[in-house]
């Protein structure tokens, strides 16, 4: 939705170090418990950043998705609009200051996440990947096109495809936004969103180098879907995918579990894993050296790597021809709880798989 150019980007910025925080987490009730979260999450980037600099400088930092809020919507099975009034932030305010504040101390580009409320839809909210320059201005917000589905509870702009679409057109920054900056073209498909390639390939046509991708829990994780789909969506596309995942995660019941399973990555353009923390559960961070110069010479160089030039795109236009997934299914209500959303939209997207002979 919101894409800018981050004014005096170089042509081929020099390498630089790409930090992913993996931090602990605690569930927040109301969003005055985000302080707790920026706490933790303020200690653990002093720490990356100092250490990630060692051998070339810090100028991505990355938090994963839930860092500042949990993710006590899709656990609990809470009602939308109770959430919204109670959890949800506004971007910008004061959450996104405090990390403005960082991204100037620290003199980088910070990505990160929130559930937060929009102008447009009072009473709802979406879950937005953003972007802040080191000047503290938020140069990109991404709302989340895929949410995980049954469980999670925010809307997408296809929720609302027809207010959206008249509030910001029908194209791809209206849905799939990339920052122009000094250190290459950021843009989010967080967490479920990489498990359809089209988001990332959406992306990639909009210019996009670097794709922030976390969170993923288990057992996604343990069964290794989140390390093929981040290396095949960078290999696919040529770009970086960044995927640092969370440690612990503290319950409103005091309850610290580790729902998510370790396996934090930075891959690079080539599909190769360039940073790796196998382990989860315990506070860390993951660094990977970005070199957006090379990445910039395969995709002007390559005769077959560089797939964007060799799309037909007029014979996949036939595998889209149909509508499969409704739109607008929230453009009167709010969405679902848990039980409702198999009821009213699983079930039904099964059924209708199978009465158009897909699946048997």
């Amino acid at each position: 939705m919101t894409a800018t150019r981050d004014e005096g980007a170089p042509v081929s910025p020099a390498p630089y170090t790409a930090v992913g925080l993996i931090p602990e987490i605690t569930e927040i009730q109301n969003r005055a418990d985000i302080h707790t979260n920026l706490q933790r999450l303020h200690r653990l980037a002093r720490s990356a950043v100092s250490m990630g600099s060692l051998d070339l400088p810090v100028r991505l930092l990355v938090l994963p998705e839930g860092s500042l809020q949990g993710f006590a919507d899709e656990i609990h099975d809470l009602d939308h609009e109770t959430y919204a009034r109670a959890c949800a932030i506004d971007i910008p305010g004061p959450e996104t200051q405090e990390l403005a504040s960082w991204a100037r101390k620290f003199d980088v580009y910070l990505m990160a996440q929130a559930k937060a409320r929009h102008p447009y839809f009072p009473g709802r909210y979406f879950n937005v990947g953003f972007v802040i320059n080191p000047s503290g201005e938020i140069i990109l917000r991404h709302h989340k096109l895929t949410p995980l589905p049954l469980i999670e509870h925010s809307m997408s702009p296809h929720d609302v495809f027809d207010r959206w679409t008249e509030i910001y057109g029908r194209c791809l920054n209206a849905f799939w936004p990339v920052a122009d900056t000094p250190i290459g073209r950021l843009g989010v498909m967080m967490a479920n969103e990489a498990a359809f390639p089209e988001n990332a390939r959406a992306l990639a046509l909009n210019g996009c180098e670097i794709a922030y991708r976390t969170s993923y829990p288990l057992p996604g994780v343990a069964s290794g879907a989140f390390e093929i789909q981040n290396r095949a969506r960078a290999l696919d596309n040529g770009m970086y995918v960044l995927a640092p995942n969370p440690a612990a995660y503290t319950g409103r019941d005091g309850h610290r579990v580790d729902f998510f399973g370790g396996q934090s990555t930075i891959t690079d353009p080539f599909g190769q894993t360039a940073g790796r923390v196998d382990h989860g559960g315990v506070a860390t961070f993951v660094t990977a050296t970005i070199d957006i110069a090379a990445l910039r010479r395969r995709r002007t160089t390559a005769a077959w790597t560089n797939n964007a030039k060799d799309l037909r795109t007029e014979l996949y236009r036939i595998v889209y021809d149909k509508p499969i997934y409704p739109k607008n299914l929230y453009a009167e209500r709010p969405p679902y709880r848990h039980g409702p959303y198999l009821e009213k939209v699983t079930l039904p997207q099964i059924e209708l798989m199978r009465r158009r002979g897909i699946w048997r």
